[in-house]
């Protein structure tokens, strides 16, 4: 099992190893393995040992398809597949941060308490940053969509963490955003849980596997 202190730290060694240049790292894993939690205990240790403008979390769930284009194209049932992000947004997104021009750039983020929607411009990384830490299920999964961003990924770990361990964040998860306890564990089965299990398929795809088993994590 990983201790997120000593993930935080390699993250940081990497960028600094990197002389200056703008690292973007990557987190991949199934739904409930900790990837945002990782991503901010990361951001936050980055933060601390350097300036706050040197590490930033970029979410691919801001590219979520909206509601109601979900409810155009018949996937509201299925939010969270691969099918209900803009991947093209996010790989041109991922282009901008790469390049590192010196200006800041906006982009999305999701609500998952009000809303339930991506809401456009809520996040900024800043011209200074070095570290951007970017997390999704699906960056090591080796389909074209996937692959054209994951070619501005400097460094891609697959999170994991115990299916019992998961399911329970996943219910718990769903039962935060409203639903009731039978629904909860409906969703989980029929869209978090097979979403899970494609992800899994892409895990050797990654450059490193960590394990993270403690909670609470998301």
């Amino acid at each position: 099992m990983a201790d997120m202190s000593d993930v935080a730290r390699e993250a940081i060694d990497l960028t600094l190893s990197a002389r200056g240049r703008r690292v973007i790292l990557g987190l991949a894993g199934p739904p409930g393995a900790g990837k945002s939690t990782l991503a901010a205990a990361i951001v936050t240790a980055a933060r601390a040992a350097v300036t706050p403008e040197w590490a930033v979390h970029l979410p691919m769930d801001g590219f979520h398809l909206s509601n109601a284009q979900l409810e155009r194209l018949g996937l509201a049932d299925r939010k969270g597949a691969p099918a209900t992000f803009d991947t093209g947004g996010y790989a041109a997104m991922l282009a901008r941060v790469a390049a590192d021009d010196g200006r800041d750039i906006y982009a999305p983020d999701y609500d998952r308490i009000v809303h339930h929607e991506p809401i456009a411009a809520r996040l900024v990384i800043a011209g200074p940053a070095r570290l951007v830490v970017t997390e999704g299920n699906y960056l090591a999964v080796d389909t074209a969509p996937w692959r054209s961003a994951r070619a501005y990924i400097d460094h891609l770990w697959y999170v994991e963490a115990p299916d019992p361990v998961r399911q329970e964040r996943l219910i718990e998860r769903q039962l935060a955003g409203g639903r009731d306890e039978p629904g909860a564990r409906d969703w989980v089965a029929r869209s978090d849980w097979p979403n899970g299990e494609l992800v899994k398929l892409s895990r050797p795809h990654a450059d490193l596997v960590i394990c993270l088993e403690a909670k609470p994590l998301k």
